[in-house]
């Protein structure tokens, strides 16, 4: 079972943390993990003299009063578990998503925690230091809705393959979302849901070519779907292996095949099951500066109105520099 080691939990004053802070505190008990609560002050509060640019020169006295008082506030978040658990506080200055992802390499922690932005101006729950989070973040990031439940009820898992690959390329990712969603749907007694999305892409080519008769259609669909099931309930033998057969039996997931892109039907696979937590991957791609995220991903994520915990695929590199 995957187990967190060293934990960061990045401070979001907009919203109430109580119940995200006592989620993370509960984590990293149950894991034996280190965890450090992080405050990024941004340079223009800490910048000497008024109506400077930001990135200008930095008042020594004026920084040290703000992180005092910032200091106070994370100290006062924190005492409830002080008896529980030894917190580490830490304060950094700069772009919130950046100095957080810098701190992630310099110290190698192995999981975010931040509760989500949940801007006003918008329906989406994620703010842009969010996004910016899971798209370049390299460890995985667990964005919780405000007003975090204490425990989940529902949990769900969306995997990606492809049936037709000799070797799925995402075995490795897939691995990770099963065994983090198994974890927590362990730890918290919830039900466990198991997706996966899939289409026939060529599917009105083939029949206007002729290869497939209209006929035909419906038992091509069939056959896909066959495909997909077969390789679905595959990994699911596999998570059986992973995780052992007692706690396989005592979640006894349940699968689910929605047909249509992914990012048209997981989000409401979600509203349907009442997922408290979507547990699912990200895609790397090359493509224009700054994207570093599928696009399928990006449109699931967009939709979620429930808390996220996003993985990279083994191999993403960031594109932030630790001592940049």
């Amino acid at each position: 079972m995957k187990r967190f080691k060293n934990i960061l939990y990045l401070n979001e004053p907009t919203v109430d943390q109580t119940s995200a802070v006592a989620r993370a505190v509960s984590l990293a008990e149950n894991n034996q993990a280190d965890l450090t609560i992080v405050d990024v002050i941004p340079t223009q509060v800490v910048t000497a003299g008024i109506g400077l640019p930001p990135g200008g020169p930095v008042s020594e006295d004026l920084r040290a009063a703000v992180e005092s008082d910032h200091r106070k506030i994370l100290e006062a978040m924190i005492q409830p578990f002080r008896e529980r658990l030894q917190i580490r506080l830490d304060g950094l200055v700069g772009k919130t998503y950046l100095e957080t992802i810098r701190a992630v390499l310099k110290n190698g922690y192995d999981l975010l925690i931040k509760p989500a932005e949940n801007p006003s101006w918008t329906h989406r729950l994620f703010g842009s230091d969010d996004l910016h989070l899971l798209r370049k973040c390299p460890c995985p990031v667990w964005l919780m809705k405000p007003s975090e439940k204490s425990n989940y009820g529902s949990i769900l898992a969306a995997v990606d393959f492809d049936p037709m690959a000799p070797i799925p390329s995402e075995n490795d990712l897939n691995r990770e979302i099963f065994e983090l969603a198994a974890s927590l749907a362990l730890s918290d007694a919830a039900s466990l849901h198991i997706a996966h999305a899939w289409e026939t892409l060529f599917e009105g080519i083939l029949v206007s070519r002729g290869v497939v008769s209209p006929e035909g259609r419906a038992d091509y669909v069939e056959g896909m779907r066959k495909r997909h099931r077969k390789e679905l309930y595959r990994l699911a033998e596999q998570l059986r292996d992973w995780i052992g057969k007692e706690a396989y039996d005592y979640l006894s997931p349940g699968f689910h095949l929605p047909q249509g892109p992914a990012k048209m039907v997981i989000a409401p696979l979600a509203v349907q099951l009442q997922a408290d937590l979507v547990v699912m991957g990200t895609v790397a791609r090359i493509g224009r500066s700054g994207v570093f995220i599928g696009n399928t991903a990006e449109a699931i994520l967009d939709q979620l109105t429930c808390s996220v915990l996003a993985i990279k695929p083994h191999g993403f590199k960031t594109p932030v520099k630790a001592d940049s």
